[in-house]
């Protein structure tokens, strides 16, 4: 008989935690409030800086680039050409005069893209210096402005 008892006392116990167990409507409402809150404050802040970093990465590739055009021309006595183009820098033109000169790594071991995800762009000789690297922006076509501006080694 003693068991029964215990039995029977348990049982209102767990009908009272049963109740109180759960969140609200409201709470969950307030919850998601919160949530959408801070991910609009997040995503204000956050963005602008993730543009400036595209421009920023486009900017140290293109110096990489130019250091590397500039050491392919200490050793190779030319410029690659536009036909060549960057491609000149991972390795050596078929048309090379003195190939034995051209490093046996080559000058950068693979070509970036830019944060856009279009290859950069290579004129020798150039509008701007004598030779042009540049990206097209977001937009991937000549001009523009803001993320679409085109990012060159004379900016």
């Amino acid at each position: 008989m003693t068991h029964t008892s215990n039995y029977k006392s348990k049982s209102p116990r767990r009908a009272q935690h049963q109740t109180e167990a759960g969140f609200t409507l409201i709470e969950i409402m307030v919850v998601i409030v919160i949530i959408g809150l801070l991910s609009t404050f997040v995503i204000l802040n956050v963005l602008p800086s993730q543009d400036q970093a595209m421009i920023e990465k486009t900017k140290a590739d293109i110096n990489l680039l130019e250091q590397a055009v500039e050491m392919y021309r200490l050793d190779n006595l030319v410029y690659p050409s536009t036909e060549h183009g960057l491609d000149a820098l991972v390795a050596p033109p078929d048309n090379l005069a003195n190939s034995s000169k051209y490093r046996k790594d080559g000058y950068v071991r693979r070509l970036p893209e830019d944060p856009w995800g279009s290859p950069y762009q290579y004129v020798y000789p150039g509008e701007h210096s004598v030779f042009d690297i540049y990206s097209l922006g977001a937009n991937g076509r000549l001009g523009g402005e803001g993320q679409d501006a085109d990012i060159g080694n004379w900016n």
